[in-house]
């Protein structure tokens, strides 16, 4: 996930410079054999967004990838004011596991095979991932 952190600082700055011109869709791809807190990760994600905050968690576990275990994600939850004890009962439950899957087919149908992968306009993008090369294959937003 490293690639995905570091990624992470260029699509928050388009985003600023975009705004409203832009829409992100995020898809899951967690890939369990390199990661293995992952699955949870994308779990606790999702778990938070049944209570409006998926954006805030999805912050959090970028910023501290080292630190996914459960108790980890509990402790986030709670520092958004989240209900730790419901999106770790949630997680554990697989609650939001057939949302994630639904993602990774997804993505490999479309042919995504690492992280992160974007799409822009519908086509998957395989040029370098830095913002000047990501705006202006969005079509010279920038």
């Amino acid at each position: 996930m490293p690639f995905c952190a570091d990624a992470q600082l260029i699509v928050k700055e388009i985003q600023q410079r975009l705004g409203d011109d832009l829409l992100f869709a995020f898809r899951h791809f967690p890939l369990t054999n390199i990661h293995p807190h992952a699955e949870h990760a994308a779990e606790a994600a999702e778990a938070a967004g049944a209570e409006g905050n998926f954006w805030g968690m999805h912050d959090i576990l970028f910023e501290n990838q080292a630190a996914l275990d459960d108790e980890d994600l509990a402790t986030y939850a709670a520092g958004l004011g989240l209900d730790g004890t419901r999106l770790i009962r949630e997680v554990a439950s697989s609650v939001y596991a057939p949302r994630i899957r639904d993602d990774f087919k997804s993505g490999v149908r479309g042919g995504v095979n690492g992280t992160p992968t974007f799409f822009i306009n519908g086509e998957r993008y395989d040029g370098k991932v830095d913002l000047e090369h990501l705006l202006g294959a969005s079509g010279g937003f920038a």
